[in-house]
């Protein structure tokens, strides 16, 4: 299936139905009283979030939607039925926007989560509503109000904890499929990576995360080159970047620390918040280095980049030094959902308490 995360699409809510003007039809009552019934609501429309999809390729083909529109009210004091309110389903991680105005509807980031976009119309009132002491054969009726319409530009932003950054071909798509059911195409090209791929990276019986492959990025991509780019928006939503590095001596650019700078560089241009995220380094490839000479490599990169923070090899192919790199991802993990979890008591317990 085609990989699709933005487009734009019109929800039409339901009209409200007309109110009832009709009058009571009984024998030997020649002037019966009113008794035209209110009109029903018009339906209203939802996204709901579904952990099952991640794409918005089912909208290409159907970019409007509109909700059934409420009965008008009928005689004998009858209601008019309300529409049908319209749900669509969409991935978990969609970002919901108002495309007239840019104004940020609502973020579905858990499963089965809802959001009203358009609101239905209010019913009408049938005469029976003007019914008064003065007024004892009403032909006043109140319309239905028109169901809210909006034009709405959906971007998904997948939901992972861990995301791979590197170039084409460091080897972020053979990790992926090393720690995870994920199978994303792999080759000795550059670019094999097309869209962004999904895996989850099961640790123990009760641990687990979420990892996100991206196409490579390439310098100049903060300009449109290469594939990256566009994609880099589902990083946004991680906790930790996994900076994966060919380090091998038979890569294209023969220079780790000049390909780690073009990716931050890259990366700063799209987003400084991205940038300062957590960022590991991953030194890959390590089977095609000779024993003795790894070391001293891996040493001279992390000198050369003058780099502070965790520093694994691993050879993706072979397994070597993996299952280090996934029990520290899940420790610091493991970490921050912990943090995460006691600030968001104590926002909960400021606003009991204010």
């Amino acid at each position: 299936m085609k990989f699709v995360d933005e487009l734009l699409i019109r929800v039409e809510a339901g009209d409200g139905g007309n109110g009832c003007v009709s009058f009571r039809r009984e024998k030997y009552i020649p002037f019966g009283g009113p008794d035209g019934g209110d009109g029903g609501d018009g339906g209203s429309i939802y996204l709901v979030a579904n952990a099952e999809l991640n794409t918005l390729a089912d909208f290409r083909f159907t970019r409007r939607f509109q909700a059934e529109r409420g009965q008008n009210g009928m005689g004998a004091n009858c209601t008019g039925r309300s529409g049908t309110d319209l749900e669509i389903v969409t991935p978990v991680g969609t970002m919901v926007w108002d495309a007239d105005t840019g104004e940020l509807i609502g973020d579905l980031v858990k499963p089965d989560q809802r959001l009203l976009v358009a609101q239905g119309g209010f019913h009408g009132l049938g005469n029976t509503r003007y019914k008064s002491s003065t007024n004892r054969a009403p032909r006043q009726f109140k319309p239905g109000t028109p169901g809210e319409a909006r034009n709405l530009r959906l971007e998904l932003k997948v939901i992972a904890d861990v995301g791979l950054l590197g170039m084409p071909n460091a080897g972020k798509s053979t990790l992926i499929r090393a720690v995870s059911a994920a199978k994303p195409k792999v080759a000795d090209y550059p670019f094999t990576t097309l869209h962004p791929n999904l895996g989850v990276v099961r640790v123990g019986p009760l641990q687990s995360f979420v990892m996100a492959d991206i196409p490579g990025l390439i310098e100049g991509a903060s300009e449109g080159a290469g594939l990256g780019m566009q994609f880099l928006r589902h990083l946004a939503r991680t906790r930790l970047l996994l900076h994966l590095v060919d380090v091998s001596p038979y890569s294209d650019s023969g220079d780790p620390v000049e390909d780690i700078e073009i990716i931050l560089n890259e990366l700063t241009r799209y987003s400084t918040e991205l940038a300062s995220r957590e960022r590991w380094l991953v030194l890959n490839k390590l089977d095609l280095l000779p024993e003795e000479p790894r070391a001293a490599r891996m040493a001279e990169i992390v000198t050369a980049l003058d780099w502070k923070g965790p520093v694994f090899g691993i050879s993706a192919v072979n397994g070597e030094g993996v299952e280090a790199l996934i029990q520290a991802v899940m420790a610091r993990l493991e970490e921050r959902r912990q943090v995460e979890s006691v600030m968001d008591s104590e926002s909960d317990d400021v606003q009991q308490n204010p």
